[in-house]
This record gives C-alpha cells, structure tokens and sequence, in this order.
C-alpha cells in the first residue's frame, strides 16, 4: 500500500480573486463584459420583460458617468461593445442606441447617493415583484435569506413609472447603506462593489423570495434567532462571498456564449 500524500501547500492552491487592472481602460473593458454576462444570465434565468430592467456599472475614469445595457435590446443578444455610456442625466455619451429613462432615473440617483457602488442591477423578476406585491422584506428562514438579514430595505411606496429624480431620490434615501431593496409593487433591486456581486445579489435575492413564497405557501416557516441570523450575515453578506459565488456562473455564461464578450 503507498503512503498517503503530503498536503499540497496551501500557496500552491489556487483560488480566485477579484482582478487588478493595470488601466482604467482594462477596467472599463472588464466591467461592460461582466454587464453583458450578466444579462445574457438573467435572460436564461427568465427575468426579462419587455424593455424593463437594467445592470448599470461606473465608469473607472469618470465616476458620475454610467455603461448600461441599451433600450429593447434583448439580454441574450447584448454583447459589452453594446452598451451605451451615459451621464447621471442620463443622457448619451458613448454609443448609438438610447438608453430607458425611467429605469435610468433610478439607477443615477442611488449611483450618486452611493459612492462606493460600481454596479446596479433591477429586472422584472417573478419571485421578486411577488414578494414586492406584498410589501414584505425577507425572514431569516434559510442560510442564504440570512445575507440579507438587516442588510435590504423596503421601499413602501408606489408611484408609476419613475420618470423624475425626486422619486429616484427616496429610492436611494431608502436603500441607504443596504446592498439591496424591495420596491412595493414592483420588484428588486440590488447593489455592489463589483458587477459580479450585484448581480449574485440579485440572483440570490430572486431565489430567497421564491423560497419565502413556497415555503409559506406550504406551512408556517421557522425563524432562524437573531443572533444566528447576524453572524451568518457577517460570513456570507460581503461582496467579497457573492464575487466567489458568482464566479462559476460567470465561467458558464462566458464560455458558451463568448461573442458577449466583444
């Protein structure tokens, strides 16, 4: 019988980290592939529809202006040179397409009212607008709801389509420091450090409303306590986590379909 191998040292074991880039150039080209990805994911998820919903980023170099996906372009269709760069009034800067203003309105305000944000994501998803129907936040019921424990907000109000800054202005006001938020008869809306870890969010978000939603629909669900709730948040509610988690989706979507990366 041979001998049990050695360890391998843990330097020689590999695990990924969010990049460094050399130029904002090379940032800039990372976070529109990373948009694009993550569309296209959210198209194989189900969360388009119509012309509704956005993934946002901050540009590197100008940090009040804003690549997004353009106006009734089809997620599974967007590639990164499709995007469209645009100011915090939303006007176009960069790009041949327009970009939807009413979504846009939200996502300038809470980029402005949050500096350390690069990326916003919002879509039209099923579980999401069901939760936002009934004007509820998420309960501590499962390992991953408890990432968002005290760290998502509800806005409880509904006015429209926001089509002016005021209303994107008490989006952001209740969003505050939290990385996500219910909108009252509408739906989700997540941020983050990177692109990859709003868009996990949202993922995450998505799937904790779907789970809510059954596992009411089927019983009365037990409450994880408080203190168990806030310590599963410190280890798994960082942006650092969500970018780990969101990296396998990341590998899928950009090997199969990589022309989204042009």
């Amino acid at each position: 019988m041979s001998a049990i191998p050695d360890p391998v040292p843990l330097e020689r074991l590999h695990f990924a980290m969010p990049p460094v880039h050399a130029t904002a150039e090379e940032e800039r080209i990372h976070r529109r592939q990373r948009i694009a990805g993550a569309l296209r994911l959210f198209a194989r998820l189900g969360y388009e529809e119509g012309v509704s919903g956005h993934i946002s980023a901050r540009d590197p170099e100008h940090p009040d202006c804003y690549w997004v996906n353009p106006f009734g372009a089809p997620f599974d269709e967007v590639t990164a040179s499709d995007l469209v760069l645009v100011n915090g009034d939303g006007q176009v800067l960069r790009g041949g397409r327009h970009v939807n203003q009413a979504a846009f309105t939200v996502h300038a305000q809470v980029h402005r009212a949050r500096p350390d944000v690069v990326a916003v994501a919002h879509t039209h998803s099923l579980h999401g607008r069901a939760l936002a129907a009934l004007g509820e936040l998420l309960d501590p019921i499962t390992q991953e709801a408890c990432a968002f424990y005290q760290d998502h907000a509800l806005y409880d109000a509904y006015t429209g389509v926001t089509v002016d800054a005021e209303e994107g202005r008490r989006v952001a006001v209740a969003l505050g420091a939290f990385k996500a938020i219910v909108l009252r008869n509408h739906g989700l809306l997540t941020v983050g450090t990177s692109v990859d870890a709003a868009a996990w969010w949202f993922l995450s978000l998505e799937r904790a409303a779907q789970i809510q939603l059954t596992a009411r629909a089927a019983g009365k669900p037990v409450l994880i306590d408080h203190r168990e709730a806030v310590a599963t948040r410190e280890q798994l509610g960082n942006d650092l986590v969500a970018w780990i988690n969101y990296q396998p989706l990341w590998r899928k979507i950009s090997r199969t379909e990589p022309e989204l990366l042009s």
